[in-house]
């Protein structure tokens, strides 16, 4: 079977929340897991110095071709979106990172647990993208099995963390609609999350950089 891409679509409110949480311009920004460099560019053009590294980056989108191990440099903060739980290796890559950020820097953490995706989630996650016209190959179950064979949990990425970064608590939030959805089924999916019938499968949080 082939794994979804579940790297989402830039939303606003992800670079709302990044510069929010970043040390303002101009501070050297790693960012992990860039993907198209959408967030990256936009980072750029609030001011600060951003590296920006993907294994699958494409040229000409400003992001380099690279894993987290790769990586050399000082940076007063990084920033993954939607990115560690696909790292390996996890704990030898989140010491590497640590080893990259500043003593007091910040790492900024957009994520989705997994362990939350259950079938009520899988299943409106599917039927919208069928109804999109997007063929799907899982059903509910398949889905589920499948992203928890490849994906670390929240919890996994906390622990790999824990040991360098001081870890604020994870905000939950709406998820789903970014995954390859259309951005307009947000509210749909957070009346669901407000009334109890989908779980709040995003978090956020932030790290703090442990002195070394």
């Amino acid at each position: 079977m082939t794994m979804p891409d579940n790297r989402p679509m830039l939303a606003i409110d992800v670079v709302a929340f990044a510069r929010s949480a970043l040390p303002p311009p101009p501070a050297r920004v790693l960012e992990i897991g860039a993907g198209r460099g959408e967030l990256a560019a936009a980072l750029r053009a609030a001011g600060h110095e951003v590296t920006a590294i993907d294994p699958a980056a494409e040229d000409g989108s400003g992001v380099e071709r690279a894993a987290l191990l790769d990586v050399q440099g000082i940076f007063d903060a990084a920033v993954a979106v939607v990115s560690l739980h696909h790292v390996e290796p996890l704990e030898d890559s989140c010491a590497h990172l640590a080893s990259l950020v500043e003593p007091g820097g910040r790492l900024v953490i957009d994520e989705f647990d997994v362990t939350l995706i259950d079938e009520r989630a899988a299943t409106w996650w599917l039927d919208r993208r069928r109804t999109a016209g997007s063929p799907e190959e899982h059903d509910p179950a398949s889905l589920m099995a499948f992203l928890r064979d490849h994906v670390h949990p929240l919890a996994q990425v906390r622990a790999a963390l824990t040991p360098y970064f001081v870890l604020g608590e994870p905000v939950p939030g709406a998820y789903l609609h970014r995954w390859n959805l259309d951005a307009g089924l947000r509210d749909e999916e957070e009346q669901l999350i407000a009334s109890g019938r989908l779980h709040a499968v995003g978090a956020r949080l932030v790290g703090i950089r442990r002195p070394s």
